[in-house]
């Protein structure tokens, strides 16, 4: 694993040492990143489920101004910490251990630009998972869900719709915003 783009590119990132974890792939971050290129510089980004902190981390390396990584594992927000390290990241972020629905209550006054959330694939209630965060999704704001591709994900979520799907091997992108914009899929 590695930084794509930006600031960080080309740094490398430590991988789990314990089973449960599943990074995201370069490939599918790569994607990721490269669809929501014009709204990363400047954004404030929530980096739910965070594991490595890959996601977050290739935000800020892109001009995100701000990112807070969430993952309730301590040994997943100890791997982050060391991938910031790594990179040489030491203001622009905030860390918080718990649970997506505790988090939800932790950052209640806050707003993201854009929350990427990355739950394990077989353990999620995805609409619950949405709704936990959704709320804290600025105006215009984009709130990303990858999953696994065998899972179909909610047309809605609270007050969010589904504006696009991104499939890409086994997992997808589902995107969501307010609003009802038609729903368009893509293969990666």
């Amino acid at each position: 694993m590695r930084i794509i783009a930006g600031r960080y590119k080309g740094r490398p990132l430590a991988s789990p040492r314990w089973p449960g974890l599943r990074p995201t792939s370069d490939k599918l971050r790569e994607t990721l990143f490269n669809i929501l290129a014009p709204r990363i510089a400047g954004a404030r980004v929530l980096d739910g489920f965070a594991g490595t902190g890959a996601l977050g981390i290739e935000a800020l390396s892109r001009g995100a101004a701000h990112v807070t990584f969430v993952d309730r594992d301590r040994r997943a927000m100890a791997l982050t910490a060391t991938n910031l390290s790594r990179c040489g990241i030491t203001d622009g972020y905030a860390m918080i251990r718990g649970c997506i629905e505790t988090i939800a209550r932790a950052v209640a006054t806050r707003q993201f630009d854009l929350i990427l959330l990355d739950p394990p694939y077989d353990e999620a209630d995805l609409r619950t998972t949405i709704q936990a965060v959704g709320g804290r999704l600025a105006e215009g704001g984009l709130l990303v869900l990858e999953r696994a591709r065998r899972r179909s994900p909610p047309d809605s979520a609270g007050d969010l719709v589904r504006v696009r799907d991104v499939l890409s091997g086994d997992s997808a992108l589902t995107f969501y915003s307010r609003g009802d914009r038609g729903g368009e899929s893509d293969e990666a």
